[in-house]
């Protein structure tokens, strides 16, 4: 989340991107958030739920990061090392939501 800060403000500073600045900083910084509610959950149920808005935001995030690389405001060096931080957040998210759902039972 230091990075998409960081980030973020690079983007303000070097580019003048204000928009994209702030877009990018809210997804990104959503996800610690989101994980750090889920780690206070009042049952499995909330704790997955948040969990699953992390996920969204993670994916949202990807999807500035993509555009900051397609647009030249990021070279693509820079912008494949986020990306690749981010992918490695998703899976780990995927994976823990997967494995805190319940069961369903076969019938």
């Amino acid at each position: 989340m230091v990075r998409i800060v960081r980030l973020s403000q690079f983007l303000v500073k070097e580019k003048q991107a204000f928009q994209l600045a702030d877009q990018i900083r809210r997804s990104g910084t959503s996800i610690g958030a989101n994980v750090e509610e889920a780690v206070g959950g009042q049952s499995r149920k909330d704790f997955v739920s948040k969990c699953s808005i992390a996920y969204k935001e993670a994916r949202e995030t990807h999807y500035w990061l993509r555009l900051l690389r397609d647009t030249n405001y990021l070279q693509s060096t820079q912008a494949e090392s986020l990306l690749t931080d981010c992918e490695e957040l998703l899976k780990i998210l995927t994976a823990i939501i997967r494995s805190s759902k319940p069961e369903v039972p076969n019938y």
